[in-house]
């Protein structure tokens, strides 16, 4: 059996260096290096910056750090649980500019029943592709910057680089 090759690219954005993870033709993880959760085995990684998906993702890191919607798609694979896979799904479907909180989230994935917005925390903590799926856009019950693996001042700065309204 091969074993799987996977690829990295490490980039400037202007919140910090970020690095890249893709494996057969799709992304597979983008952390600001040294946020929580970041990859210990990044060292076995292959530096292709050519390869398909970093050239999209480059592309996709202009046009949203240019302040616009990106229009590039990136094809993506995180892996994860089932539970972190629907929640990391629901996170896609916020729109650029817009936040929702953890208890919304939990209560979509409970049929609008009161679901565990800790649970949520969790697999939106965990998420593995940083940006592309917008885990920044979660905020709190009342509104307030809570969480985020690469830290709340970049959050923030996401945040109002999508002209998004944080209350607090």
């Amino acid at each position: 059996m091969t074993k799987e090759k996977i690829y990295t690219f490490i980039t400037d954005t202007p919140l910090g260096k970020i690095q890249a993870k893709a494996s057969d033709n799709a992304l597979q993880g983008l952390w600001f290096i040294g946020q929580k959760y970041f990859p210990s085995d990044v060292k076995s990684w292959i530096n292709k910056p050519d390869y398909p998906p970093f050239v999209s993702l480059s592309k996709w890191l202009k046009e949203y750090f240019a302040g616009q919607k990106p229009k590039t798609k990136v094809p993506l694979s995180p892996t994860g649980t089932d539970f972190q896979q629907a929640v990391w799904k629901l996170l896609l479907e916020i729109p650029y500019g817009k936040t929702t909180s953890y208890g919304a989230i939990a209560a979509q994935l409970a049929g609008g029943k009161k679901g565990s917005a800790q649970a949520v925390g969790g697999a939106v903590g965990h998420n593995p592709i940083s940006l592309l799926i917008p885990c920044h856009r979660v905020l709190g019950a009342d509104g307030s910057l809570t969480g985020y693996a690469g830290g709340l001042e970049k959050k923030r700065a996401l945040l109002e680089l999508e002209k998004a309204i944080i209350s607090k």
